[in-house]
């Protein structure tokens, strides 16, 4: 899922999540019930690394899996579908745009209705995400050309590792045999 606050993601995961038996991993769901807040000194960041580490299990098992993070830079998606293709998964983007108005409208609203499941976002938060936010492109969203990772960055897999701290951590040993 690529876009902005309010755009609409969630919903669309939650539909795509439901036609299609898949697993749906939504950081939102978690940061609260876990720590409280939406930002928590970077373990956002571990989290989705762990959600991402999980959705690449999953995909290995023949579970779909629907990623609902927002995605704002061309590298975090282009490392998501080089991570899902090396595991012969297919990769599907669902870029939902949202204009100016209706986004304001919909965070509103939603704080509104739902404040234990949600995020208060000030106008400052909106702008800084709008000027942060980089739009997919038609090549990107039709898929037929995946960037190499940035310069650097040997990998996809590297680039994710340092994006994502928890990404990168080994899998737990299995239960000693007695």
């Amino acid at each position: 899922m690529v876009g902005l606050p309010g755009a609409g993601k969630t919903t669309r995961a939650r539909q795509l999540a439901e036609e299609h038996g898949a697993l749906r991993l939504t950081p939102d769901d978690w940061m609260l019930p876990l720590f409280g807040v939406p930002e928590a000194e970077g373990k956002r960041d571990v989290l989705e690394g762990r959600m991402l580490w999980l959705a690449l299990e999953a995909v290995r098992l023949g579970t779909n899996v629907v990623v609902d993070y927002g995605c704002w830079s061309r590298h975090e998606r282009s490392a998501i579908r080089w991570l899902a293709e090396a595991e012969d998964a297919h990769f599907r983007m669902v870029y939902l745009p949202v204009n100016d108005a209706t986004q304001r409208t919909r965070i509103a609203h939603r704080w509104a209705t739902t404040p234990e499941e949600t995020f208060p976002m000030t106008e400052a938060d909106i702008m800084l995400g709008r000027a942060h936010f980089e739009e997919p492109d038609a090549t990107e969203l039709e898929g037929r050309e995946l960037d190499g990772p940035p310069p650097g960055w040997p990998t996809w897999r590297e680039w994710a590792a340092e994006r994502w701290p928890s990404f990168a951590c080994p899998a737990p040993a299995p239960p000693a045999s007695t």
